[in-house]
């Protein structure tokens, strides 16, 4: 058991005062910061804080000792690598219109990417590791995002309550098909078109979302969201694209779990965000960044059911959500009143326990660490036997693990 210094990812789409104001640190920070990453991933792992002082990687450390710090059989069964990341996501702005592969996917497009030469850092790479990228996202604040494709006959009923003429021929055409074929066919127009008519077409939807604007109705906060995007990325495809998908409000505490495949752009909040150790990240639009738009429509699911917000099943004192697949598990803790007994921590296996508000007390093995807000600490295999106990009301931790 050990404290965690964790890196801060400084992305333009950040903010400059929720990670800052987690770890209690200046505010508002110099430059964005848009991630806070706590585990093993090879691109910027966290740090060990040992009781001397000393500064251990944690990802040289699960190298070092995977049986010892994973357990035996997860050792084995995730290669003697962490399996799961987890990070706190500060948005400021809209991410980029993007989707993750499955596990098939990326470790064919890894090799092949390998093989042809192209470095694992540059720009133009679309693979970046052999792992797939399922995630689950948990407010902290109110979150908004775009998550996977929604029925056709209401993106259907969006575009006729838009009238714009220069996009009736493509409302047209999702009408006469409104399955997921039909969505393939116009989402694969609309990203592959000329640059010429994107600079047509995005500012007639703007012009329409700006007539509807003031009336109150189901796609008020559709509108409002397209607007935004068109004054942030004016000329983009993912502006065009963004009409297709699912808009989601979260409140703290609520969750969304997105599968392989699914289309989606965070808009603006905290969140708590968990994920397989992977860093693949296919994009769409709404970015400056790399485009593939072949690899892009080779890995989207254009048949999922919009993702269910989930609250967590109770877990004893801990709120659980469960997510179909086995690389993490994440859990929450939240104290009403303080609790010096403490509670037990559930799971055996590698886990990571990050406070969000308040105080606590971590206990294994005879040693007490404590955590502020900000603040996490690293659970071994070999730390049985753990609890914690909250020192103030209003204390939240959340735990992530693995779902074996």
């Amino acid at each position: 058991m050990e404290l965690l210094e964790n890196p801060v990812r400084p992305y333009a789409w950040g903010s400059r005062t929720v990670i800052a104001g987690l770890l209690g640190a200046e505010v508002p920070s110099p430059h964005p910061e848009a991630e806070l990453w706590l585990g093993a991933h090879p691109a910027d792992p966290s740090k060990l804080v040992h009781a001397d002082g000393r500064r251990t990687s944690l990802l040289e450390a699960v190298r070092a000792d995977p049986a010892g710090l994973l357990g035996a059989q997860r050792a084995e069964r995730w290669e003697a690598t962490l399996p799961f990341l987890l990070k706190v996501l500060a948005a400021d702005e809209p991410l980029s219109l993007q989707a993750h592969p499955s596990i098939e996917q990326a470790r064919a497009g890894f090799a092949k990417e390998d093989a042809a030469g192209i470095p694992r850092d540059a720009a133009d790479r679309n693979y970046r590791d052999a792992n797939h990228k399922p995630e689950l996202i948990c407010a902290l604040t109110e979150f908004h995002a775009l998550v996977g494709f929604r029925d056709p006959s209401a993106t259907v009923a969006l575009l006729k309550a838009l009238a714009v003429p220069e996009l009736a021929g493509h409302a047209e055409l999702l009408a006469a098909q409104p399955d997921p074929d039909g969505l393939r066919a116009l989402f694969t127009t609309w990203i592959t078109l000329p640059q010429s008519m994107l600079d047509t077409l995005v500012p007639a939807l703007q012009a329409g979302c700006v007539r509807l604007a003031g009336a109150d109705g189901e796609f008020r906060a559709d509108i409002r969201t397209i607007l935004e995007l068109s004054e942030r990325y004016p000329g983009d495809a993912g502006v065009l694209a963004a009409l297709l998908l699912n808009r989601v409000t979260l409140q703290p505490g609520e969750a969304v779990f997105l599968p392989a495949g699914n289309l989606h752009a965070y808009l603006t909040g905290a969140g708590v965000e968990l994920m397989a150790n992977s860093d693949n990240v296919l994009r769409g639009g709404l970015t400056p960044k790399h485009v593939d738009v072949a690899e892009l429509l080779k890995v989207l699911d254009f048949d999922a059911p919009a993702p269910p917000v989930i609250t967590g099943t109770p877990d004893g004192p801990w709120a659980r959500y469960d997510v179909p697949v086995q690389e993490f598990l994440l859990r929450r803790l939240d104290a009403e009143q303080p609790d010096p007994a403490g509670v037990p921590v559930p799971d055996g296996g590698p886990r990571i326990l990050l406070c969000t508000a308040g105080a606590a007390c971590v206990r294994a093995g005879g040693r007490e660490i404590d955590l502020v807000r900000g603040a996490s600490v690293w659970l071994s295999a070999q730390d049985a036997d753990v609890a914690v106990a909250c020192r103030e009301a209003g204390t939240q931790l959340f735990l992530a693990g693995d779902g074996l």
